[in-house]
């Protein structure tokens, strides 16, 4: 039963559910590809620039993106192999500055998108991806260019939730009700984006009430799409019986607990300072780890700085006591040795991250197009195209794009 209190601020996310670095082993030839793209980008004589950039050095901002978990989506994303990844990785470095993710695109800029809450981050699923809930019948403006804005500061934003282990983000979209929809080609300059500048990043996506045109849409698509992306497409499904969701994670549209209401005063700063605050630390424990390249996004985003930790830990060894009489133990034991993560973990179990072990070995053809599908359906969501929610809603059960 939904709680009669209202919600309306975003929630933190849950301590992260991972003891170890889930992407700490590779096999040994991914190890070597890995660090075949980390020298390329870490090389000092020359020092490495972004080829056909105007100042094209690294900035502090895009060392920080260029994290040992970036590196190896972009791998996974180009089937291990180093020179589609490295390729990859300086087109979106590229794209970044060009599309102004650092000084252009801010949380003043998009806002008026924002207002009716048309996308909502809110919750986590029992892996603790961050939620996205995607409602097209709230769109509000024309303006593409700004809309296409919006859609990727709130991935970005996504990723900002995303606690150490966690890489991927739950789309929940629901196409009820009926609402203005941009154009199409909208929709698909958001596509392009995500699939050439967002690789792995799709991990679920919910879809309820779909209206008679984008059932049939999907209809088509749906044999295409790769079997891995497939697995993560759900139409009209049951959440909590599938054990997607706890109920005090979602909204009571989705028949979760939350009584949540969308009031942008309240909400939007919400969020904006509560991501804020959280890249403000991990870019001051970043910088303690020598700011450099391929830094571990997993020991980053730890609680504590490595600096104070280690800190920490020199006081408490240099503590001595002694005891009262030879029989008795001290009081106080010296602190455990802390160290990095170790390798003694397997990775996540997703579907992505079950075949990836593989990819660069005998790579498929559905492999290949995993990170276009995985773009369809949140391009689908965010944009949803024009007339997108005409007709009447079929589902899964009615000989809808179900699996």
């Amino acid at each position: 039963m939904a709680t009669a209190e209202k919600v309306y601020l975003p929630i933190p996310p849950p301590p992260t559910s991972h003891k170890d670095d889930p992407r700490a082993v590779l096999s040994k030839s991914e190890q070597t590809m890995y660090e075949e793209v980390l020298a390329h980008f870490t090389h000092v004589d020359p020092v490495y620039v972004i080829p056909n950039i105007e100042k094209g050095e690294l900035t502090e901002q895009e060392k920080f993106w260029l994290s040992r978990e970036c590196l190896l989506r972009y791998l996974r994303a180009s089937k291990w192999k180093v020179s589609g990844a490295i390729q990859r990785l300086e087109s979106t470095l590229a794209w970044r500055r060009e599309f102004g993710l650092y000084d252009t695109v801010d949380a003043k800029l998009v806002e008026p998108e924002a207002v009716t809450g048309k996308e909502v981050l809110y919750g986590y699923d029992t892996t603790g991806k961050p939620a996205c809930y995607m409602i097209p019948s709230r769109q509000n403006t024309t303006e593409a260019t700004r809309q296409i804005q919006y859609a990727v500061w709130m991935l970005e934003r996504s990723v900002d939730l995303m606690e150490p282990g966690v890489e991927t983000l739950a789309l929940l979209i629901n196409f009820g009700d009926r609402g203005k929809n941009p154009s199409i080609s909208t929709a698909i300059s958001v596509l392009h984006i995500l699939q050439n500048h967002y690789p792995e990043r799709l991990g679920l996506a919910l879809i309820i009430n779909v209206p008679f045109l984008v059932n049939a849409f999907f209809k088509m698509v749906m044999p295409l799409v790769d079997p891995i992306t497939r697995q993560k497409v759900k139409f009209n499904p049951e959440i909590f019986k599938d054990g997607f969701f706890t109920k005090d994670n979602v909204m009571k549209e989705w028949a979760g607990d939350c009584n949540f209401e969308y009031q942008h005063d309240k909400y939007w700063p919400g969020l904006v300072s509560m991501c804020e605050e959280r890249v403000k630390t991990w870019t001051r424990n970043w910088k303690d780890l020598g700011a450099k390249v391929g830094t571990s996004e997993w020991s980053y985003k730890q609680t504590t700085s490595p600096k104070v930790e280690e800190e920490e830990k020199k006081v408490e060894i240099t503590v001595t006591v002694t005891p009262a009489e030879p029989a008795v133990a001290p009081l106080v034991q010296p602190a455990p040795t802390v160290s990095e993560p170790t390798a003694n973990v397997t990775a996540e179990p997703s579907a992505a991250t079950e075949v990836k072990k593989e990819a660069h070995e005998a790579p498929t053809a559905a492999n290949s197009h995993a990170t276009t599908s995985e773009a369809t359906f949140v391009a689908g969501g965010a944009i949803s195209g024009a007339d997108a929610t005409a007709g009447d809603s079929s589902t899964a059960a009615d000989g809808g794009a179900a699996e």
